[in-house]
């Protein structure tokens, strides 16, 4: 797709001043093609050069002279996590020179496995990626002053808030405030369980979509709004995700192989049943969530590409809410106005 115009001179402008940065400056812009976007509004183009190809991404401008992106990628380099490498930048002008991952996702790499061991040997490699950024000390992720925002209570509540406005009310059409404070009131028991233990640095959107694959290579992206939070946060993201269905022995040998492999110092919890009665407590929360997210697309932006994966994600939630009587009034009232709508 070819970009605007205004935006392919803006970008040439740019690109001309990152030359300095890049390993030679008689490196030549010869064409730039506009990616398709996420999720966000950033707006992203492969450059490509006589030499290699680059992604510059547009974000929002910055008069600090730093944005999230930026903070949090070096960051996470600074303790060898995989991220894209950044050549050059501009923040206050909304741009970012990166490093140039490809196209394939781990979505999409997970198209061609073969079978279930092949599928469990890549998770293994992608868990202990996530485990080198919970095993980040939290006295460092303290300090760096860069992480000052905690999946707490409030904000637990709010994207149950969120997702009861824009899925039950707005997508369903689920008028009843009653059944709307019944559900947000469900939920605030989970998250006070969540938002009492012993927390990390969580990426906060560790999905099968946010993974590129390069040359074998897993590199973690879209890490810029990364907080605090107990890890199954991300452990949740990963293994149950809403993109992928992840075969359910592997499923549980995965949690059991990262609980294994995170230190009981960094998640303070008591016994591996603790762990995986907290990892269904955070599946509910976190993929309610992210059927919020999906609603809230659809209704802002008329987007239907993320509808699909709604009933997808709800049926996850039945199979989370039968495996314990506590979760049974949440069942019942989620799941009569989502058959009936």
């Amino acid at each position: 797709m070819k970009p605007e115009v205004s935006e392919q001179l803006f970008i040439e402008e740019l690109f001309s001043g990152s030359k300095k940065e890049l390993d030679t400056e008689t490196v030549e812009l010869k064409m730039i093609e506009r990616l398709t976007g996420d999720a966000s509004t950033r707006r992203y183009y492969r450059l490509f050069t006589n030499k290699n190809s680059y992604v510059a991404c547009l974000d929002n401008p910055t008069e600090r002279g730093e944005n999230s992106f930026v903070r949090v990628q070096g960051f996470l380099q600074r303790y060898d996590v995989r991220v894209p490498r950044i050549y050059d930048r501009s923040v206050e002008k909304g741009y970012i020179l990166e490093e140039d991952l490809g196209d394939i996702t781990l979505l999409q790499y997970l198209s061609e496995i073969k079978n279930r061991k092949e599928e469990f040997e890549i998770y293994k490699k992608i868990l202990d990626i996530l485990l080198s950024i919970h095993k980040i000390p939290l006295e460092d992720v303290k300090s760096s002053g860069k992480f000052d925002l905690f999946f707490d209570e409030k904000k637990l509540n709010s994207e149950i808030n969120f997702t009861t406005d824009f899925f039950i009310k707005r997508f369903l059409r689920v008028s009843d405030s009653s059944v709307h404070k019944k559900i947000n009131d469900s939920f605030k028991e989970i998250n006070s369980r969540l938002a009492s233990e012993k927390m990390v640095l969580t990426h906060r959107d560790f999905h099968s979509r946010n993974i590129m694959v390069k040359e074998d290579d897993f590199i973690v992206i879209d890490f810029q709004d990364a907080r605090q939070g107990i890890p199954q946060y991300d452990l949740v993201s990963i293994l149950e995700d809403c993109y992928y269905e992840l075969d359910s022995n592997n499923r549980y040998m995965l949690i059991e192989y990262y609980y294994n492999n995170l230190p009981k110092e960094v998640h303070g919890q008591h016994s591996y049943e603790e762990f995986t009665s907290l990892y269904n407590d955070m599946t509910l929360q976190r993929v309610f969530k992210a059927i919020g997210s999906f609603s809230y697309i659809y209704e802002t932006r008329k987007d239907v590409r993320y509808t699909k994966y709604i009933g997808f994600a709800m049926e996850k939630i039945k199979r989370i809410l039968f495996r314990d009587e506590k979760y049974n009034a949440l069942r019942e009232i989620l799941f009569k106005y989502y058959y009936e709508s």
